[in-house]
């Protein structure tokens, strides 16, 4: 297997670049201070800029979208505290990788030199491959820090996570973006060939990520532009960047939270914004009707019982009709549940109502509403005085159906909007007669 460890490779000084090297690449920030967008971690007063400042580092998990600087903070936190640099990626590496860099390490600190060992992609390792990190990163024969852009709370173990720190990097704005994009055209010595619209667009199309918008850049001083492309023009010549999203892990859990708060917070055009996020990043149609027919019970219930009866009417239009003419059945239903009157009164009585039940399960229904298909039952008491609500006059007999060592319980509070507001009528009434039948 090729080496894989940076301090093995032809030494090449932070400030200096191949001149054929990609734009990436030559614009690679060459001190902490030139890390554009993550001033809250490499900043005076942030987490890394206190350690470099004190000259001692702790290991640390690196958590970001593509393109934020993780790499570039890596490397230079080693040169910014007099640390050896080795870097693996978890893609490429196995476990004969991970004992020749520990063994490195250790000799490197035998000879006074400490080490940073950067794992890229550290999620991908398994968890018995992050286990063994823990003796070389308790000894002190390693700091270890760790790249990833999947949520550490899923992709790393406890162990290991207990003994680093976990630093947020934010994606790129748009400022931080424009930032970027003036140093390149500084490196080139021209500017893009680009109106300030198309400018703007391009910007935009990096949704955030600092190397995709230099790949971007690239291509264009490569093609040798002689007019300024405008923002059609520029939609045409560059190849359209796919959404970040992983139907298993962060963004997708990320996106269909923001859609189910969007909706129970009865805002219309956040929902649909979301539900575009993910239809259009290739998730599952069905996935999310099945969220949305969750949604209309757990939200909604009574308040709007239509509200179900639109799901599952979605369902079956976008099974009918498939992609995309079915999908407008779903964005109608998600405007039909977004602009729904909400409660989750039913979803709070089942948590409720289940409690109950798990606590007194074993207690009898009253001998009168027990059925009674023997004669032994019969003479035993099943189902005699039994109260038949449809002979009554009202049509409600108003008789006790709780077990005899329970008293009644209120699970269901219907909430006074939409078709509640009939329910809490009728549920009055009832109380109502129940206390003049006891009465």
């Amino acid at each position: 297997m090729a080496d894989l460890f940076a301090d093995d490779l032809p030494a090449q000084p932070l400030d200096e670049a191949p001149a054929d090297a990609p734009l990436a690449d030559r614009l690679r920030p060459r001190a902490l201070a030139d890390i554009i967008g993550q001033e809250h971690l490499t900043g005076p007063e942030g987490t890394i800029g206190r350690m470099v400042a004190a000259g001692k580092l702790s290991s640390m998990v690196l958590w970001g979208p593509p393109g934020t600087g993780k790499t570039s903070i890596a490397r230079l936190l080693a040169d910014s505290v007099g640390m050896r640099f080795a870097a693996i990626s978890a893609v490429f590496s196995g476990v004969a990788d991970l004992k020749k860099a520990f063994a490195e390490a250790d000799v490197a600190a035998k000879m006074g030199k400490r080490t940073l060992l950067f794992v890229d992609e550290i999620h991908r390792f398994n968890r018995a491959q992050q286990d063994g990190f823990l003796p070389f990163v308790e000894k002190g024969t390693v700091t270890l820090v760790g790249a990833t852009t999947e949520n550490p709370s899923f992709a790393l173990n406890a162990a290991l996570l207990s003994r680093a720190q976990v630093l947020i990097l934010h994606r790129l704005d748009a400022a931080a973006l424009a930032v970027l994009l003036a140093r390149a055209e500084e490196l080139e010595g021209r500017p893009l060939p680009l109106t300030p619209d198309a400018r703007e667009a391009l910007l935009a199309s990096a949704d955030g990520d600092g190397r995709f918008l230099l790949n971007q850049a690239e291509t264009l001083y490569a093609a040798q532009i002689a007019e300024p492309l405008d923002a059609k023009a520029l939609g045409k010549f560059l190849q359209r960047r796919v959404a970040v999203y992983d139907k298993d892990r962060d963004g997708h859990y990320n996106l269909i939270s923001a859609l189910h708060k969007a909706l129970r917070g009865s805002d219309p055009q956040a929902s649909l914004y979301y539900l575009a996020r993910m239809l259009t990043a290739g998730e599952e149609p069905l996935y999310v009707l099945r969220r949305l027919v969750r949604f209309a019970s757990e939200d909604i219930g009574l308040a709007d019982p239509q509200a179900l009866t639109q799901c599952l009417a979605a369902r079956d239009a976008y099974q009918f009709l498939g992609s995309p003419e079915g999908e407008l059945a779903i964005v109608q239903a998600c405007l039909y549940l977004a602009t729904a009157p909400k409660s989750n009164a039913a979803y709070v009585a089942q948590k409720e109502a289940w409690r109950s039940a798990q606590e007194t399960g074993s207690l009898s229904p009253p001998a009168n509403i027990l059925n009674a298909p023997t004669k032994l039952m019969k003479d035993i008491g099943y189902g005699k005085d039994y109260a038949y609500d449809h002979e009554t006059a009202d049509g409600f007999s108003g008789a006790d159906y709780w077990p005899e060592d329970m008293s009644p319980q209120t699970y269901y509070r219907p909430v006074p909007r939409g078709f509640e507001r009939q329910v809490i009528e009728r549920i009055e009434w009832w109380d109502k007669k129940r206390r003049e039948r006891k009465g």
